[in-house]
């Protein structure tokens, strides 16, 4: 072989040519594996089927304040897994036609900013948030600071008398309801709503 020595059969060019091809599939291989493995992950993650949470009975609730419930928003993972639940019974007068269908009003107390936990001021008939000065109004929607859209919900219902609360959900401004909830700071009004998929795994 040309440019060697006796007895070599590969020229330093060749090594290092192959040495930087070696460094680069690693590298790539770092990036793209995790990214691949992000994208499709969800597609063969197998998700426990959402229960119904009994909160209380009728009398406790009523269609002007909310009462505060705690809830398993993550089962068998002790108090990390669970959330506070602001209740009201739905009142046309104040949350208009869309989520008629549902008996109550369960608003999740999770700021759609970054994830802080906000909380209901009575005396102002909104929802506060602590960390960035998001303001909500009775229904959950946004009025001011940062929240990129409304207060995820949870779907509701009666049974004999009791309200159950079921799986949580996201609203656009519009409060048209998406059924896997989004992650906070996700948008979903417009073409913001494709630039952010669902993940069945939130």
């Amino acid at each position: 072989m040309p440019g060697v020595y006796e007895g070599e059969t590969v020229t330093r060019r060749r090594l290092f040519s192959g040495g930087a091809l070696a460094v680069g599939g690693i590298a790539t291989a770092a990036i793209g594996l995790p990214a691949l493995g992000f994208a499709l992950g969800p597609a063969f993650t197998r998700t426990e089927p959402h229960r119904w949470q009994d909160v209380g009975p009728v009398e406790d609730f009523n269609d002007t304040s909310y009462t505060p419930k705690v809830i398993d928003l993550v089962a068998d993972v002790a108090d990390s897994g669970k959330t506070p639940v602001y209740i009201r019974r739905y009142n046309s007068a104040l949350d208009g036609r869309k989520g008629s269908d549902l008996p109550y009003l369960a608003i999740s107390n999770r700021c759609t900013h970054v994830g802080c936990p906000v909380h209901y001021a009575q005396a102002a008939g909104m929802f506060l948030c602590p960390c960035h000065g998001g303001v909500y109004g009775a229904r959950g929607q946004v009025m001011g600071g940062p929240p990129v859209r409304p207060l995820d919900r949870f779907y509701t219902r009666v049974v004999d008398g009791r309200v159950e609360v079921g799986a949580r959900f996201s609203l656009d401004s519009h409060f048209n309801r998406f059924p896997h909830p989004r992650d906070p700071s996700q948008h979903l009004d417009g073409i913001w709503k494709y630039l952010y998929p669902a993940r069945p795994t939130t």
